[in-house]
């Protein structure tokens, strides 16, 4: 290799090893403003920058503050239940949708799938006046299963990422679950959605991360905040015309993120598994 060469690779090197700190720095960044900030009391957050440190990292009275004032623990409980059944109604749906799509080819199959990638073109905001008057005339605002039935419409990427997943199992396995005399629900419980396993676990985490973290949906249909309200919405408990008290935003935000994070490490290896399997493939 020539002196030039050798030149252009370690610049090659520099460059990409340095782009990897700088954006890591960029995106862990406001992680660490908030664990800062979620330590302060409210004079030492009115009085130094958001990177000064606290004087005091056992300062825990934000932390018990924000857990009571935004009653969390109603939150999370409610969160809870939303989450649950939105994942179990959501996956059931999505699965027998694709399994129908994937297994059975009659009139009109290939224009809803069509109508599926179209639906994903419309964005979510732009039907909430129709959607709202929906869910007004049935009577579904202000309750909770009102917005889990909402929430638990299956996302066109689960629904793609299951057809995949079907799309590489091989008939033979229904046809000769039909001879030995198998209805089509047993196939489809007992030999394919067990088959299903890394694109549940994908599905689950994108439905998931969006179920838990949604706020516009929830502040909008769960109106009744002392009972019905989730995580999410219990965090604008401290906002308001006259301020905002970023001390305890930032300690809520980091009891939000503790099941997550929780969650994450004891199921790491599902996760990074299923994400890598259930990858959609061109």
């Amino acid at each position: 290799m020539t002196a030039f060469g050798k030149i252009k690779h370690g610049l090659l090197v520099f460059l990409k090893y340095f782009s990897l700190i700088f954006f890591s720095f960029i995106a862990i960044l406001p992680v660490v403003s908030c664990v800062i900030t979620a330590f302060k009391t409210a004079e030492e957050y009115q009085s130094t920058n958001v990177m000064t440190l606290p004087q005091s990292w056992l300062n825990f009275s934000n932390f018990a503050e924000a857990f009571q004032r935004a009653n969390m623990g109603r939150g999370f409980l409610n969160s809870g239940i939303v989450l649950v059944c939105v994942l179990a109604g959501s996956i059931l749906i999505g699965t027998q949708l694709a399994y129908i799509l994937n297994r059975f080819k009659f009139p009109g199959n290939g224009l809803i799938r069509n109508l599926f990638l179209f639906a994903t073109l419309l964005p979510g905001v732009a039907m909430q006046v129709s959607v709202y008057s929906i869910m007004n005339a049935l009577g579904f605002i202000n309750h909770l299963y009102g917005y889990i039935i909402l929430m638990m419409g299956t996302d066109v990427i689960s629904i793609y990422i299951f057809i995949q997943f079907f799309e590489n199992i091989p008939v033979s396995l229904d046809e000769s679950a039909i001879v030995d005399g198998a209805s089509y629900f047993t196939i489809y419980g007992r030999i394919l959605l067990p088959l299903l396993k890394p694109a549940i676990v994908t599905s689950m985490i994108l439905k998931g991360v969006g179920t838990y973290n949604e706020y516009y949906m929830a502040q909008l249909y769960l109106q009744d905040k002392t009972k019905l309200g989730t995580v999410a919405t219990s965090l604008f408990t401290f906002t308001g015309p006259l301020g905002s008290q970023y001390n305890l935003i930032c300690a809520g935000v980091i009891i939000s993120l503790l099941p997550a994070l929780l969650i994450f490490i004891l199921c790491q290896k599902q996760i990074y598994s299923g994400l890598a399997a259930g990858a959609v493939k061109g």
